[in-house]
C-alpha cells in the first residue's frame, strides 16, 4: 500500500539530527561526523549524567530518573535536560522515582511546575503547567485500577498511581482489601471488570493478586511489598507466590517496585486508546 500522506518520517527526528543529514547530504560532513552528530543529539551528559533525550520519541515516554543514589546536582541536571528535549507536541513531563527531601527541595527551587509525592517518593516535573494528581473513579474504557492488600502498602500503590498519572491514564485506588477478608474484594467486582488492566500490590503472603485475577478477564501486574514478619523475608516470599500464581493472568515485577507495575498497566491502557 502507498502512503498518501505527505509528511515524511523524517518530520519525527530530532532537528538537529535533521540538520545533520541534510549537511551530510550536501557535502559538509563525513560519513564519520554525521554519526558523532547523531550520537551527540541522544545523548547529552549533564552533571555527570548521561540523559537519554531521544527516548520519549523512540518509545512515547521520555525516560524515567531514579533518583536514589545520585547526588543533587546530577539529578537536577538530569531533570532539566530531559524537560528541555521534550516536545511542544509531545509528552510534556518528567518524572523521578526514589526522590528524598533534599532531592524534590532542589527540585522544587530549581523548577516551576512540580508535584513532589513524599509518599510514593516521586516527583513529576511539567514544562508548562502544575503536574495534575492521578485520577480518581469512573475510570472510563481504558482505565487501571490499583489494588492494595493493606494500608502499609500504600507508598509502593502511591508510586504506580504517580506513574499512571504520569502516563494520563485514569486510576482507581481500591485500598485494604487484603484475603484474610474476602468479601471485601468481591464487593469491589463490578469496578474491576470495567478495568483495562490492574495493579496488585501486597506483602506478607502475597495472595491477592491470584484471588483478584480470577475473577477479571484483564491482565494483573503483581507487586509484592517487603511489608511482613521475618519470614516473608524482605517481600521474597511474596514474589515467590505471587510468580507461582495459578491464574494465568498475572504478571509479577520486582519487591516494592510500583512503578515497574504502574507502567506496564499503563501501556496495556494505552494500547486500547
Amino acid at each position: 500500500m502507498t502512503d498518501t500522506n505527505p509528511k515524511s518520517q523524517d518530520d519525527n527526528l530530532d532537528p538537529r539530527v535533521q540538520q545533520a543529514i541534510q549537511d551530510f547530504q550536501s557535502g559538509v560532513l563525513s560519513p564519520t561526523e554525521l554519526s558523532e552528530r547523531i550520537l551527540q543529539s541522544v545523548s547529552v551528559s549533564a552533571g555527570g549524567v548521561t540523559a537519554d533525550v531521544d527516548r520519549a520519541r523512540r518509545t512515547g515516554f521520555p525516560e524515567v530518573v531514579y533518583a536514589e543514589g545520585k547526588t543533587i546536582d546530577s539529578l537536577v541536571a538530569a531533570v532539566g535536560r530531559i524537560l528541555s528535549s521534550l516536545s511542544a507536541d509531545g509528552h510534556q513531563e518528567v518524572l523521578a522515582t526514589r526522590v528524598n527531601v533534599e532531592q524534590a527541595r532542589a527540585i522544587g527551587e530549581q523548577f516551576v511546575h512540580v508535584r513532589w509525592n513524599s509518599r510514593a517518593r516521586t516527583i513529576r516535573v511539567h514544562a508548562s503547567r502544575e503536574p495534575l494528581p492521578w485520577n480518581m473513579e469512573p475510570l472510563g474504557p481504558n482505565g487501571v485500577a490499583v489494588v492494595t492488600a493493606g494500608t502499609t502498602d500504600s507508598n509502593v500503590a502511591e508510586e504506580a498511581l504517580e506513574t499512571l498519572a504520569w502516563m494520563g491514564v485514569p486510576t482507581s485506588w481500591i485500598q485494604d482489601v487484603g484475603v484474610a477478608g474476602p468479601y471485601r474484594i468481591l464487593s469491589r467486582l463490578t469496578q474491576l471488570r470495567s478495568a483495562k488492566a490492574i495493579v496488585v500490590v501486597a506483602g506478607m503472603e502475597g495472595a491477592l493478586p491470584s484471588v483478584v485475577a480470577g475473577h477479571v478477564g484483564v491482565p494483573v501486574f503483581a507487586v509484592p511489598t517487603s511489608v511482613g514478619y521475618g519470614a516473608n523475608f524482605g517481600g521474597l516470599s511474596a514474589l515467590l507466590t505471587m510468580l507461582n500464581s495459578c491464574a494465568s493472568n498475572v504478571a509479577a515485577v520486582n519487591i516494592d517496585a510500583g512503578f515497574r507495575g504502574g507502567f506496564l498497566a499503563g501501556l496495556v491502557a494505552r494500547s486500547g486508546q
